[in-house]
């Protein structure tokens, strides 16, 4: 647990509220969030995992190699991951840290935090599978999180951090990975219509409560290619390890569900600004022509064979990280996140003024 200052720091919070952060987006200064928050997978985890009973954890080498310090931290790539990017391309602060980091300061909670789980989704069975923390779970630290900055900071800054801190949302990826096509309980139970209704209808139960603990701006990746990523290449590729289709279809299907739930949320809910994140598009162009972002490998990562490795299979590296877009056969690189998420608050910087 937190020890919590008995008297509330005002100077400080009053220092920090009035400093001038600035966004990178399109060289543009812009005034932005006070807060990023953000909740979901190992694609965003700082952390959270580290000291969870669970094989979804990385904090070993050489996870964290070109982190600052080069030490592992939980963070499933190389580096920073995008809920960092969030925060350093907003002016906030250098990373984003784990709510569950025994080490977090007080001061860091006014800035936000992160509550994403590796290995979670958005079906209740994909976390149970993986003894990580759910989504419901995660919700229920975030509403923890705001008491605790109401003791720390008073109830004005919690309701600025609710009404004009960034939410990021980012998960689902298990789900079709490992849940659907890797357990009988959905596979032979749903169609590929089915399935995506009960993801759609647990992350639409997620927002809205998101919204209900008065959450404003939120924005919600879409799944990836996941066909396209290394280690499901080797696993239902065939022998020239060509992207599967299928999964790809389901991811696909998923993501316009999600856009159009966005949509409805959006013109039902009150002063709600909810964005639909492209988490397909665009890394689909990354892998099928690297070259265009400066990248040179894109169907293997560049942890051991770069065909299957992840976590603890990670036992070796390439020696030229920054040539490829995979740094295991399921997570990207630092630079591949850092391009997703400026492509993002470039088109989307009409959320977060």
């Amino acid at each position: 647990m937190l020890l919590f200052l008995i008297h509330k720091p005002f100077y400080f919070l009053l220092l920090l509220f009035s400093l001038p952060l600035h966004c990178k987006c399109n060289g543009n200064n812009v005034s932005i969030v006070p807060a990023v928050i953000v909740f979901g997978d190992s694609v965003v985890d700082t952390g959270n995992n580290n000291n969870l009973q669970t094989i979804f954890k990385v904090n070993y080498p050489p996870y964290g190699q070109d982190f600052s310090g080069g030490q592992p931290t939980g963070r499933f790539s190389n580096g920073k991951v995008p809920s960092d990017f969030f925060v350093e391309e907003l002016g906030v602060k250098e990373v984003l840290p784990a709510y569950l980091d025994p080490n977090l300061r007080n001061e860091d909670l006014i800035t936000g935090v992160n509550f994403a789980s590796g290995g979670g989704g958005y079906d209740p069975l994909t976390s149970e599978l993986a003894s990580v923390i759910s989504l419901e779970e995660q919700i229920e630290l975030f509403k923890e999180y705001l008491e605790k900055v109401k003791s720390i900071a008073g109830d004005e800054v919690a309701n600025t951090i609710l009404n004009k801190g960034l939410f990021i949302v980012a998960t689902g990826s298990n789900d079709v990975t490992n849940t659907y096509f890797n357990n009988p309980l959905r596979k032979y139970h749903y169609d590929f219509d089915s399935y995506t209704a009960l993801m759609i209808n647990s992350a639409s139960s997620f927002l809205q409560n998101l919204y209900d603990l008065g959450a404003r701006r939120i924005g919600v990746f879409g799944v990836p290619p996941i066909g396209c990523l290394p280690s499901q290449r080797t696993l239902q590729g065939g022998t020239q390890r060509e992207c599967a289709q299928k999964y790809n279809e389901l991811a696909v299907l998923f993501n316009n569900k999600l856009s159009t739930e966005i949509n409805y949320l959006n013109l039902n809910l009150p002063y709600a600004k909810m964005v639909y994140i492209d988490g397909y598009y665009l890394p689909l162009d990354m892998i099928q022509n690297p070259t265009k972002y400066g990248f040179d490998v894109s169907n293997i990562g560049c942890c051991g064979t770069g065909t299957i490795e992840v976590a603890f299979l990670c036992k070796y590296t390439c020696t030229n990280v920054s040539e490829y877009v995979f740094w295991d056969s399921f997570h990207f690189t630092q630079d591949a996140y850092r391009i997703i998420v400026r492509d993002f608050l470039n088109k989307n910087i009409n959320l977060i003024t």
